[in-house]
This record gives C-alpha cells, structure tokens and sequence, in this order.
C-alpha cells in the first residue's frame, strides 16, 4: 500500500507536469497570438515587437564597423603641416592628399606667405611647391614631390544628407612627432558653399578633412575660435584645384 501512495503521489506530479507544458504551448502557440490579433489590443498597443529592437542593435553594430573600416582606409591621406611665420608664430594643422602624384589642398591660412613650411607624409617631411593661393576662400594648392600616396575619393554633394553621420580626421604634433586625431558627428546644416557639424574641435586640427562613413572626402575644415567646425565642401576644393 505504501508503494502504491508513492507511486499515485508521483503520477500526480507528472500530470501537474505534463498539463502545465501542454497549458503553456497552447497559451504560447494559440491563446496569445490569436488576442494580440484583436482590435482591443492593437488599440493599446499591447502586442510584442521585439524585432525592431533587435533591427536597430543590427545597425548600430554595422555603422560602427563601417566608421572603423573608413578611418583606417582615409587616415593615410591625411598629412600634418607646420609653418613657422616671419615674427616666428608656430602654426600647425592637415592638409588632404589629392592625387596620387602629390596634390594636396589645405588651407591658406596654414600657409602664409613669407613663412618656412613643413609638410610631413606619415611623419616624413617632403619636399613641395606651393602652386597657389585663395585668401578669400581661404584655400591653398600645393604639389608635394612625392608619389604613390594614398587617397581618398571625392564624395558627391549631392547626396549629402542632415543628419548623416561623418567623421574628421586631422595631424597633431606632439613634440617631434605627428599623430592622427578623430573625431565623429552628424550634419547639421549645410549648402553650396558649408558644411556645418555637430563636431567641436581644438584649432590643432585646422585644416583636417572630413569624409562621409565611407571614408569619401566632404571637404576640409576650418575651426573658429570657439570649436565650431566649418567645412568648405569638396565642389569647391575640385573647381579650385581643377580635378
């Protein structure tokens, strides 16, 4: 008889078992997906959507791989520039490689003249001629005589977008040596002739490039006194440098 209670005993528990695995199926599987489906619900917006959460994780994780990959294949185009003025004021900023064979834009105000430069290629001071000068656009056009350097292509204004997100890349001295600085945001306002930012900035990076998340020029930057980024766009860097 004592047998026969542990076994009745037993035998409850696993029918308790087993009606709560059915009960939850069928509540899971029937009873909820056929409510949610109801008027009443949609009105209170009680169904579940859980795959726009995991959508937006998707994207997130893509943008910032795609800004990883665009800084390591701009990076290089970038080059430091470091001019000593005639009352002996240091001024340093970047300048952008435009073509392979040494073509550089940067901006006048880095470059002034009676001034000593120094333009720097992956640390490497190069060798230059300083083919024109833009005060009112404040731009410069210089070929260095170097070849085989690494670029970056053009963006197309056209698709530019507010609130797309893009990236500077700039040279900073320290001491002796140069460094790439980054920094990232959004577009905030733009036209024909600016481009405007979320991005603040030290006056170190004057003259940095910003590109688009695909590592594509937008133009060159110049830095008020402020922070504030200002970018000329790269439809006035091509027509001033004939490209």
């Amino acid at each position: 008889m004592r047998f026969f209670a542990i076994f009745k005993n037993v035998f409850k528990i696993i029918a308790v078992f087993v009606i709560g695995m059915v009960g939850g199926i069928f509540a899971n599987q029937i009873f909820w997906p056929y409510f949610i489906e109801r008027p009443f619900f949609y009105e209170y917006k009680l169904e579940q959507r859980p795959v726009y959460l995991t959508e937006k994780k998707e994207v997130y994780i893509q943008e910032n791989v795609a800004l990883k990959n665009a800084v390591e294949k701009s990076e290089k185009a970038v080059i430091g520039i470091r001019t000593k003025t005639g009352t002996g004021k240091i001024l340093e900023g970047s300048g952008i490689i435009l073509t392979s064979d040494g073509l550089i834009i940067t901006l006048a105000e880095l470059v002034p003249l009676g001034s000593e430069f120094g333009f720097y290629v992956d640390g490497n001071k190069a060798s230059f001629q300083i083919l024109k000068r833009d005060l009112e656009k404040n731009l410069a056009l210089v070929k260095l005589e170097k070849t085989n350097l690494s670029t970056a292509g053009f963006a197309n204004p056209e698709r530019l977008k507010l609130g797309e997100r893009v990236f500077l890349i700039g040279t900073v001295f320290v001491k002796e040596e140069t460094k790439k600085s980054v920094n990232e945001g959004i577009v905030t306002s733009f036209d024909k002739d600016l481009i405007e930012t979320s991005i603040f900035e030290k006056s170190v990076l004057t003259g940095s490039c910003l590109f688009d998340i695909e590592g594509r020029i937008l133009g060159i930057n110049a830095i008020s006194k402020d922070g504030r980024v200002f970018t000329v766009p790269i439809s006035i860097i091509r027509n001033f440098s004939g490209l």
